[in-house]
């Protein structure tokens, strides 16, 4: 079954191609990218233009190993709370802890699954127990501490 491509985007297969290109490594000059796909360096500028316009590229990030940093625990959360009306306000004081690396407002049995970086289980319980947990409408949560990162990529476009 074929894969649906994103409705209301002009995107042809060239933009396609840029994207692969610089998801597999943003640091790709354009000049390298216009050389592979046969096209001029202008053409990749307009067309990575076109695409931050349509919102298809957030933005561009370096991305660091936290364990070389000093963060030698990644922990997920399932975070209850009390009510669901209560969401906004949690997320506005969870954003305000900078250990907290994503989170997400989920169904199920959580309502925001978090991922958080730690130095290590002394400093993870100290953000749990003195800052997470002490959120407004937080009932409880769970804690799930990751042994090791097995896959980590974007989404393919081929």
């Amino acid at each position: 079954m074929p894969h649906k491509k994103a409705q209301n985007l002009e995107i042809d297969n060239l933009d396609i191609q840029i994207l692969s290109i610089l998801m597999n490594n943003a640091t790709t000059p354009y000049t390298e990218i216009a050389k592979e796909l046969i096209v001029s360096g202008g053409t990749i500028h307009v067309r990575m233009k076109k695409l931050e316009e349509m919102g298809v590229i957030k933005g561009a990030s370096l991305e660091v190993d936290p364990q070389k940093l000093g963060f030698d625990i990644t922990a997920f959360l399932g975070i209850y709370l009390e009510k669901g009306s209560q969401y906004n306000e949690a997320v506005k004081r969870l954003k305000e802890i900078k250990e907290i690396v994503e989170l997400y407002y989920t169904t199920g049995s959580w309502s925001i699954f978090a991922k958080i970086v730690c130095h290590d289980t002394s400093h993870l319980r100290e953000v749990l127990n003195e800052q997470i947990q002490s959120v407004p409408g937080i009932q409880r949560t769970e804690t799930f501490i990751s042994l090791e990162e097995s896959i980590k990529r974007q989404i393919s476009l081929d």
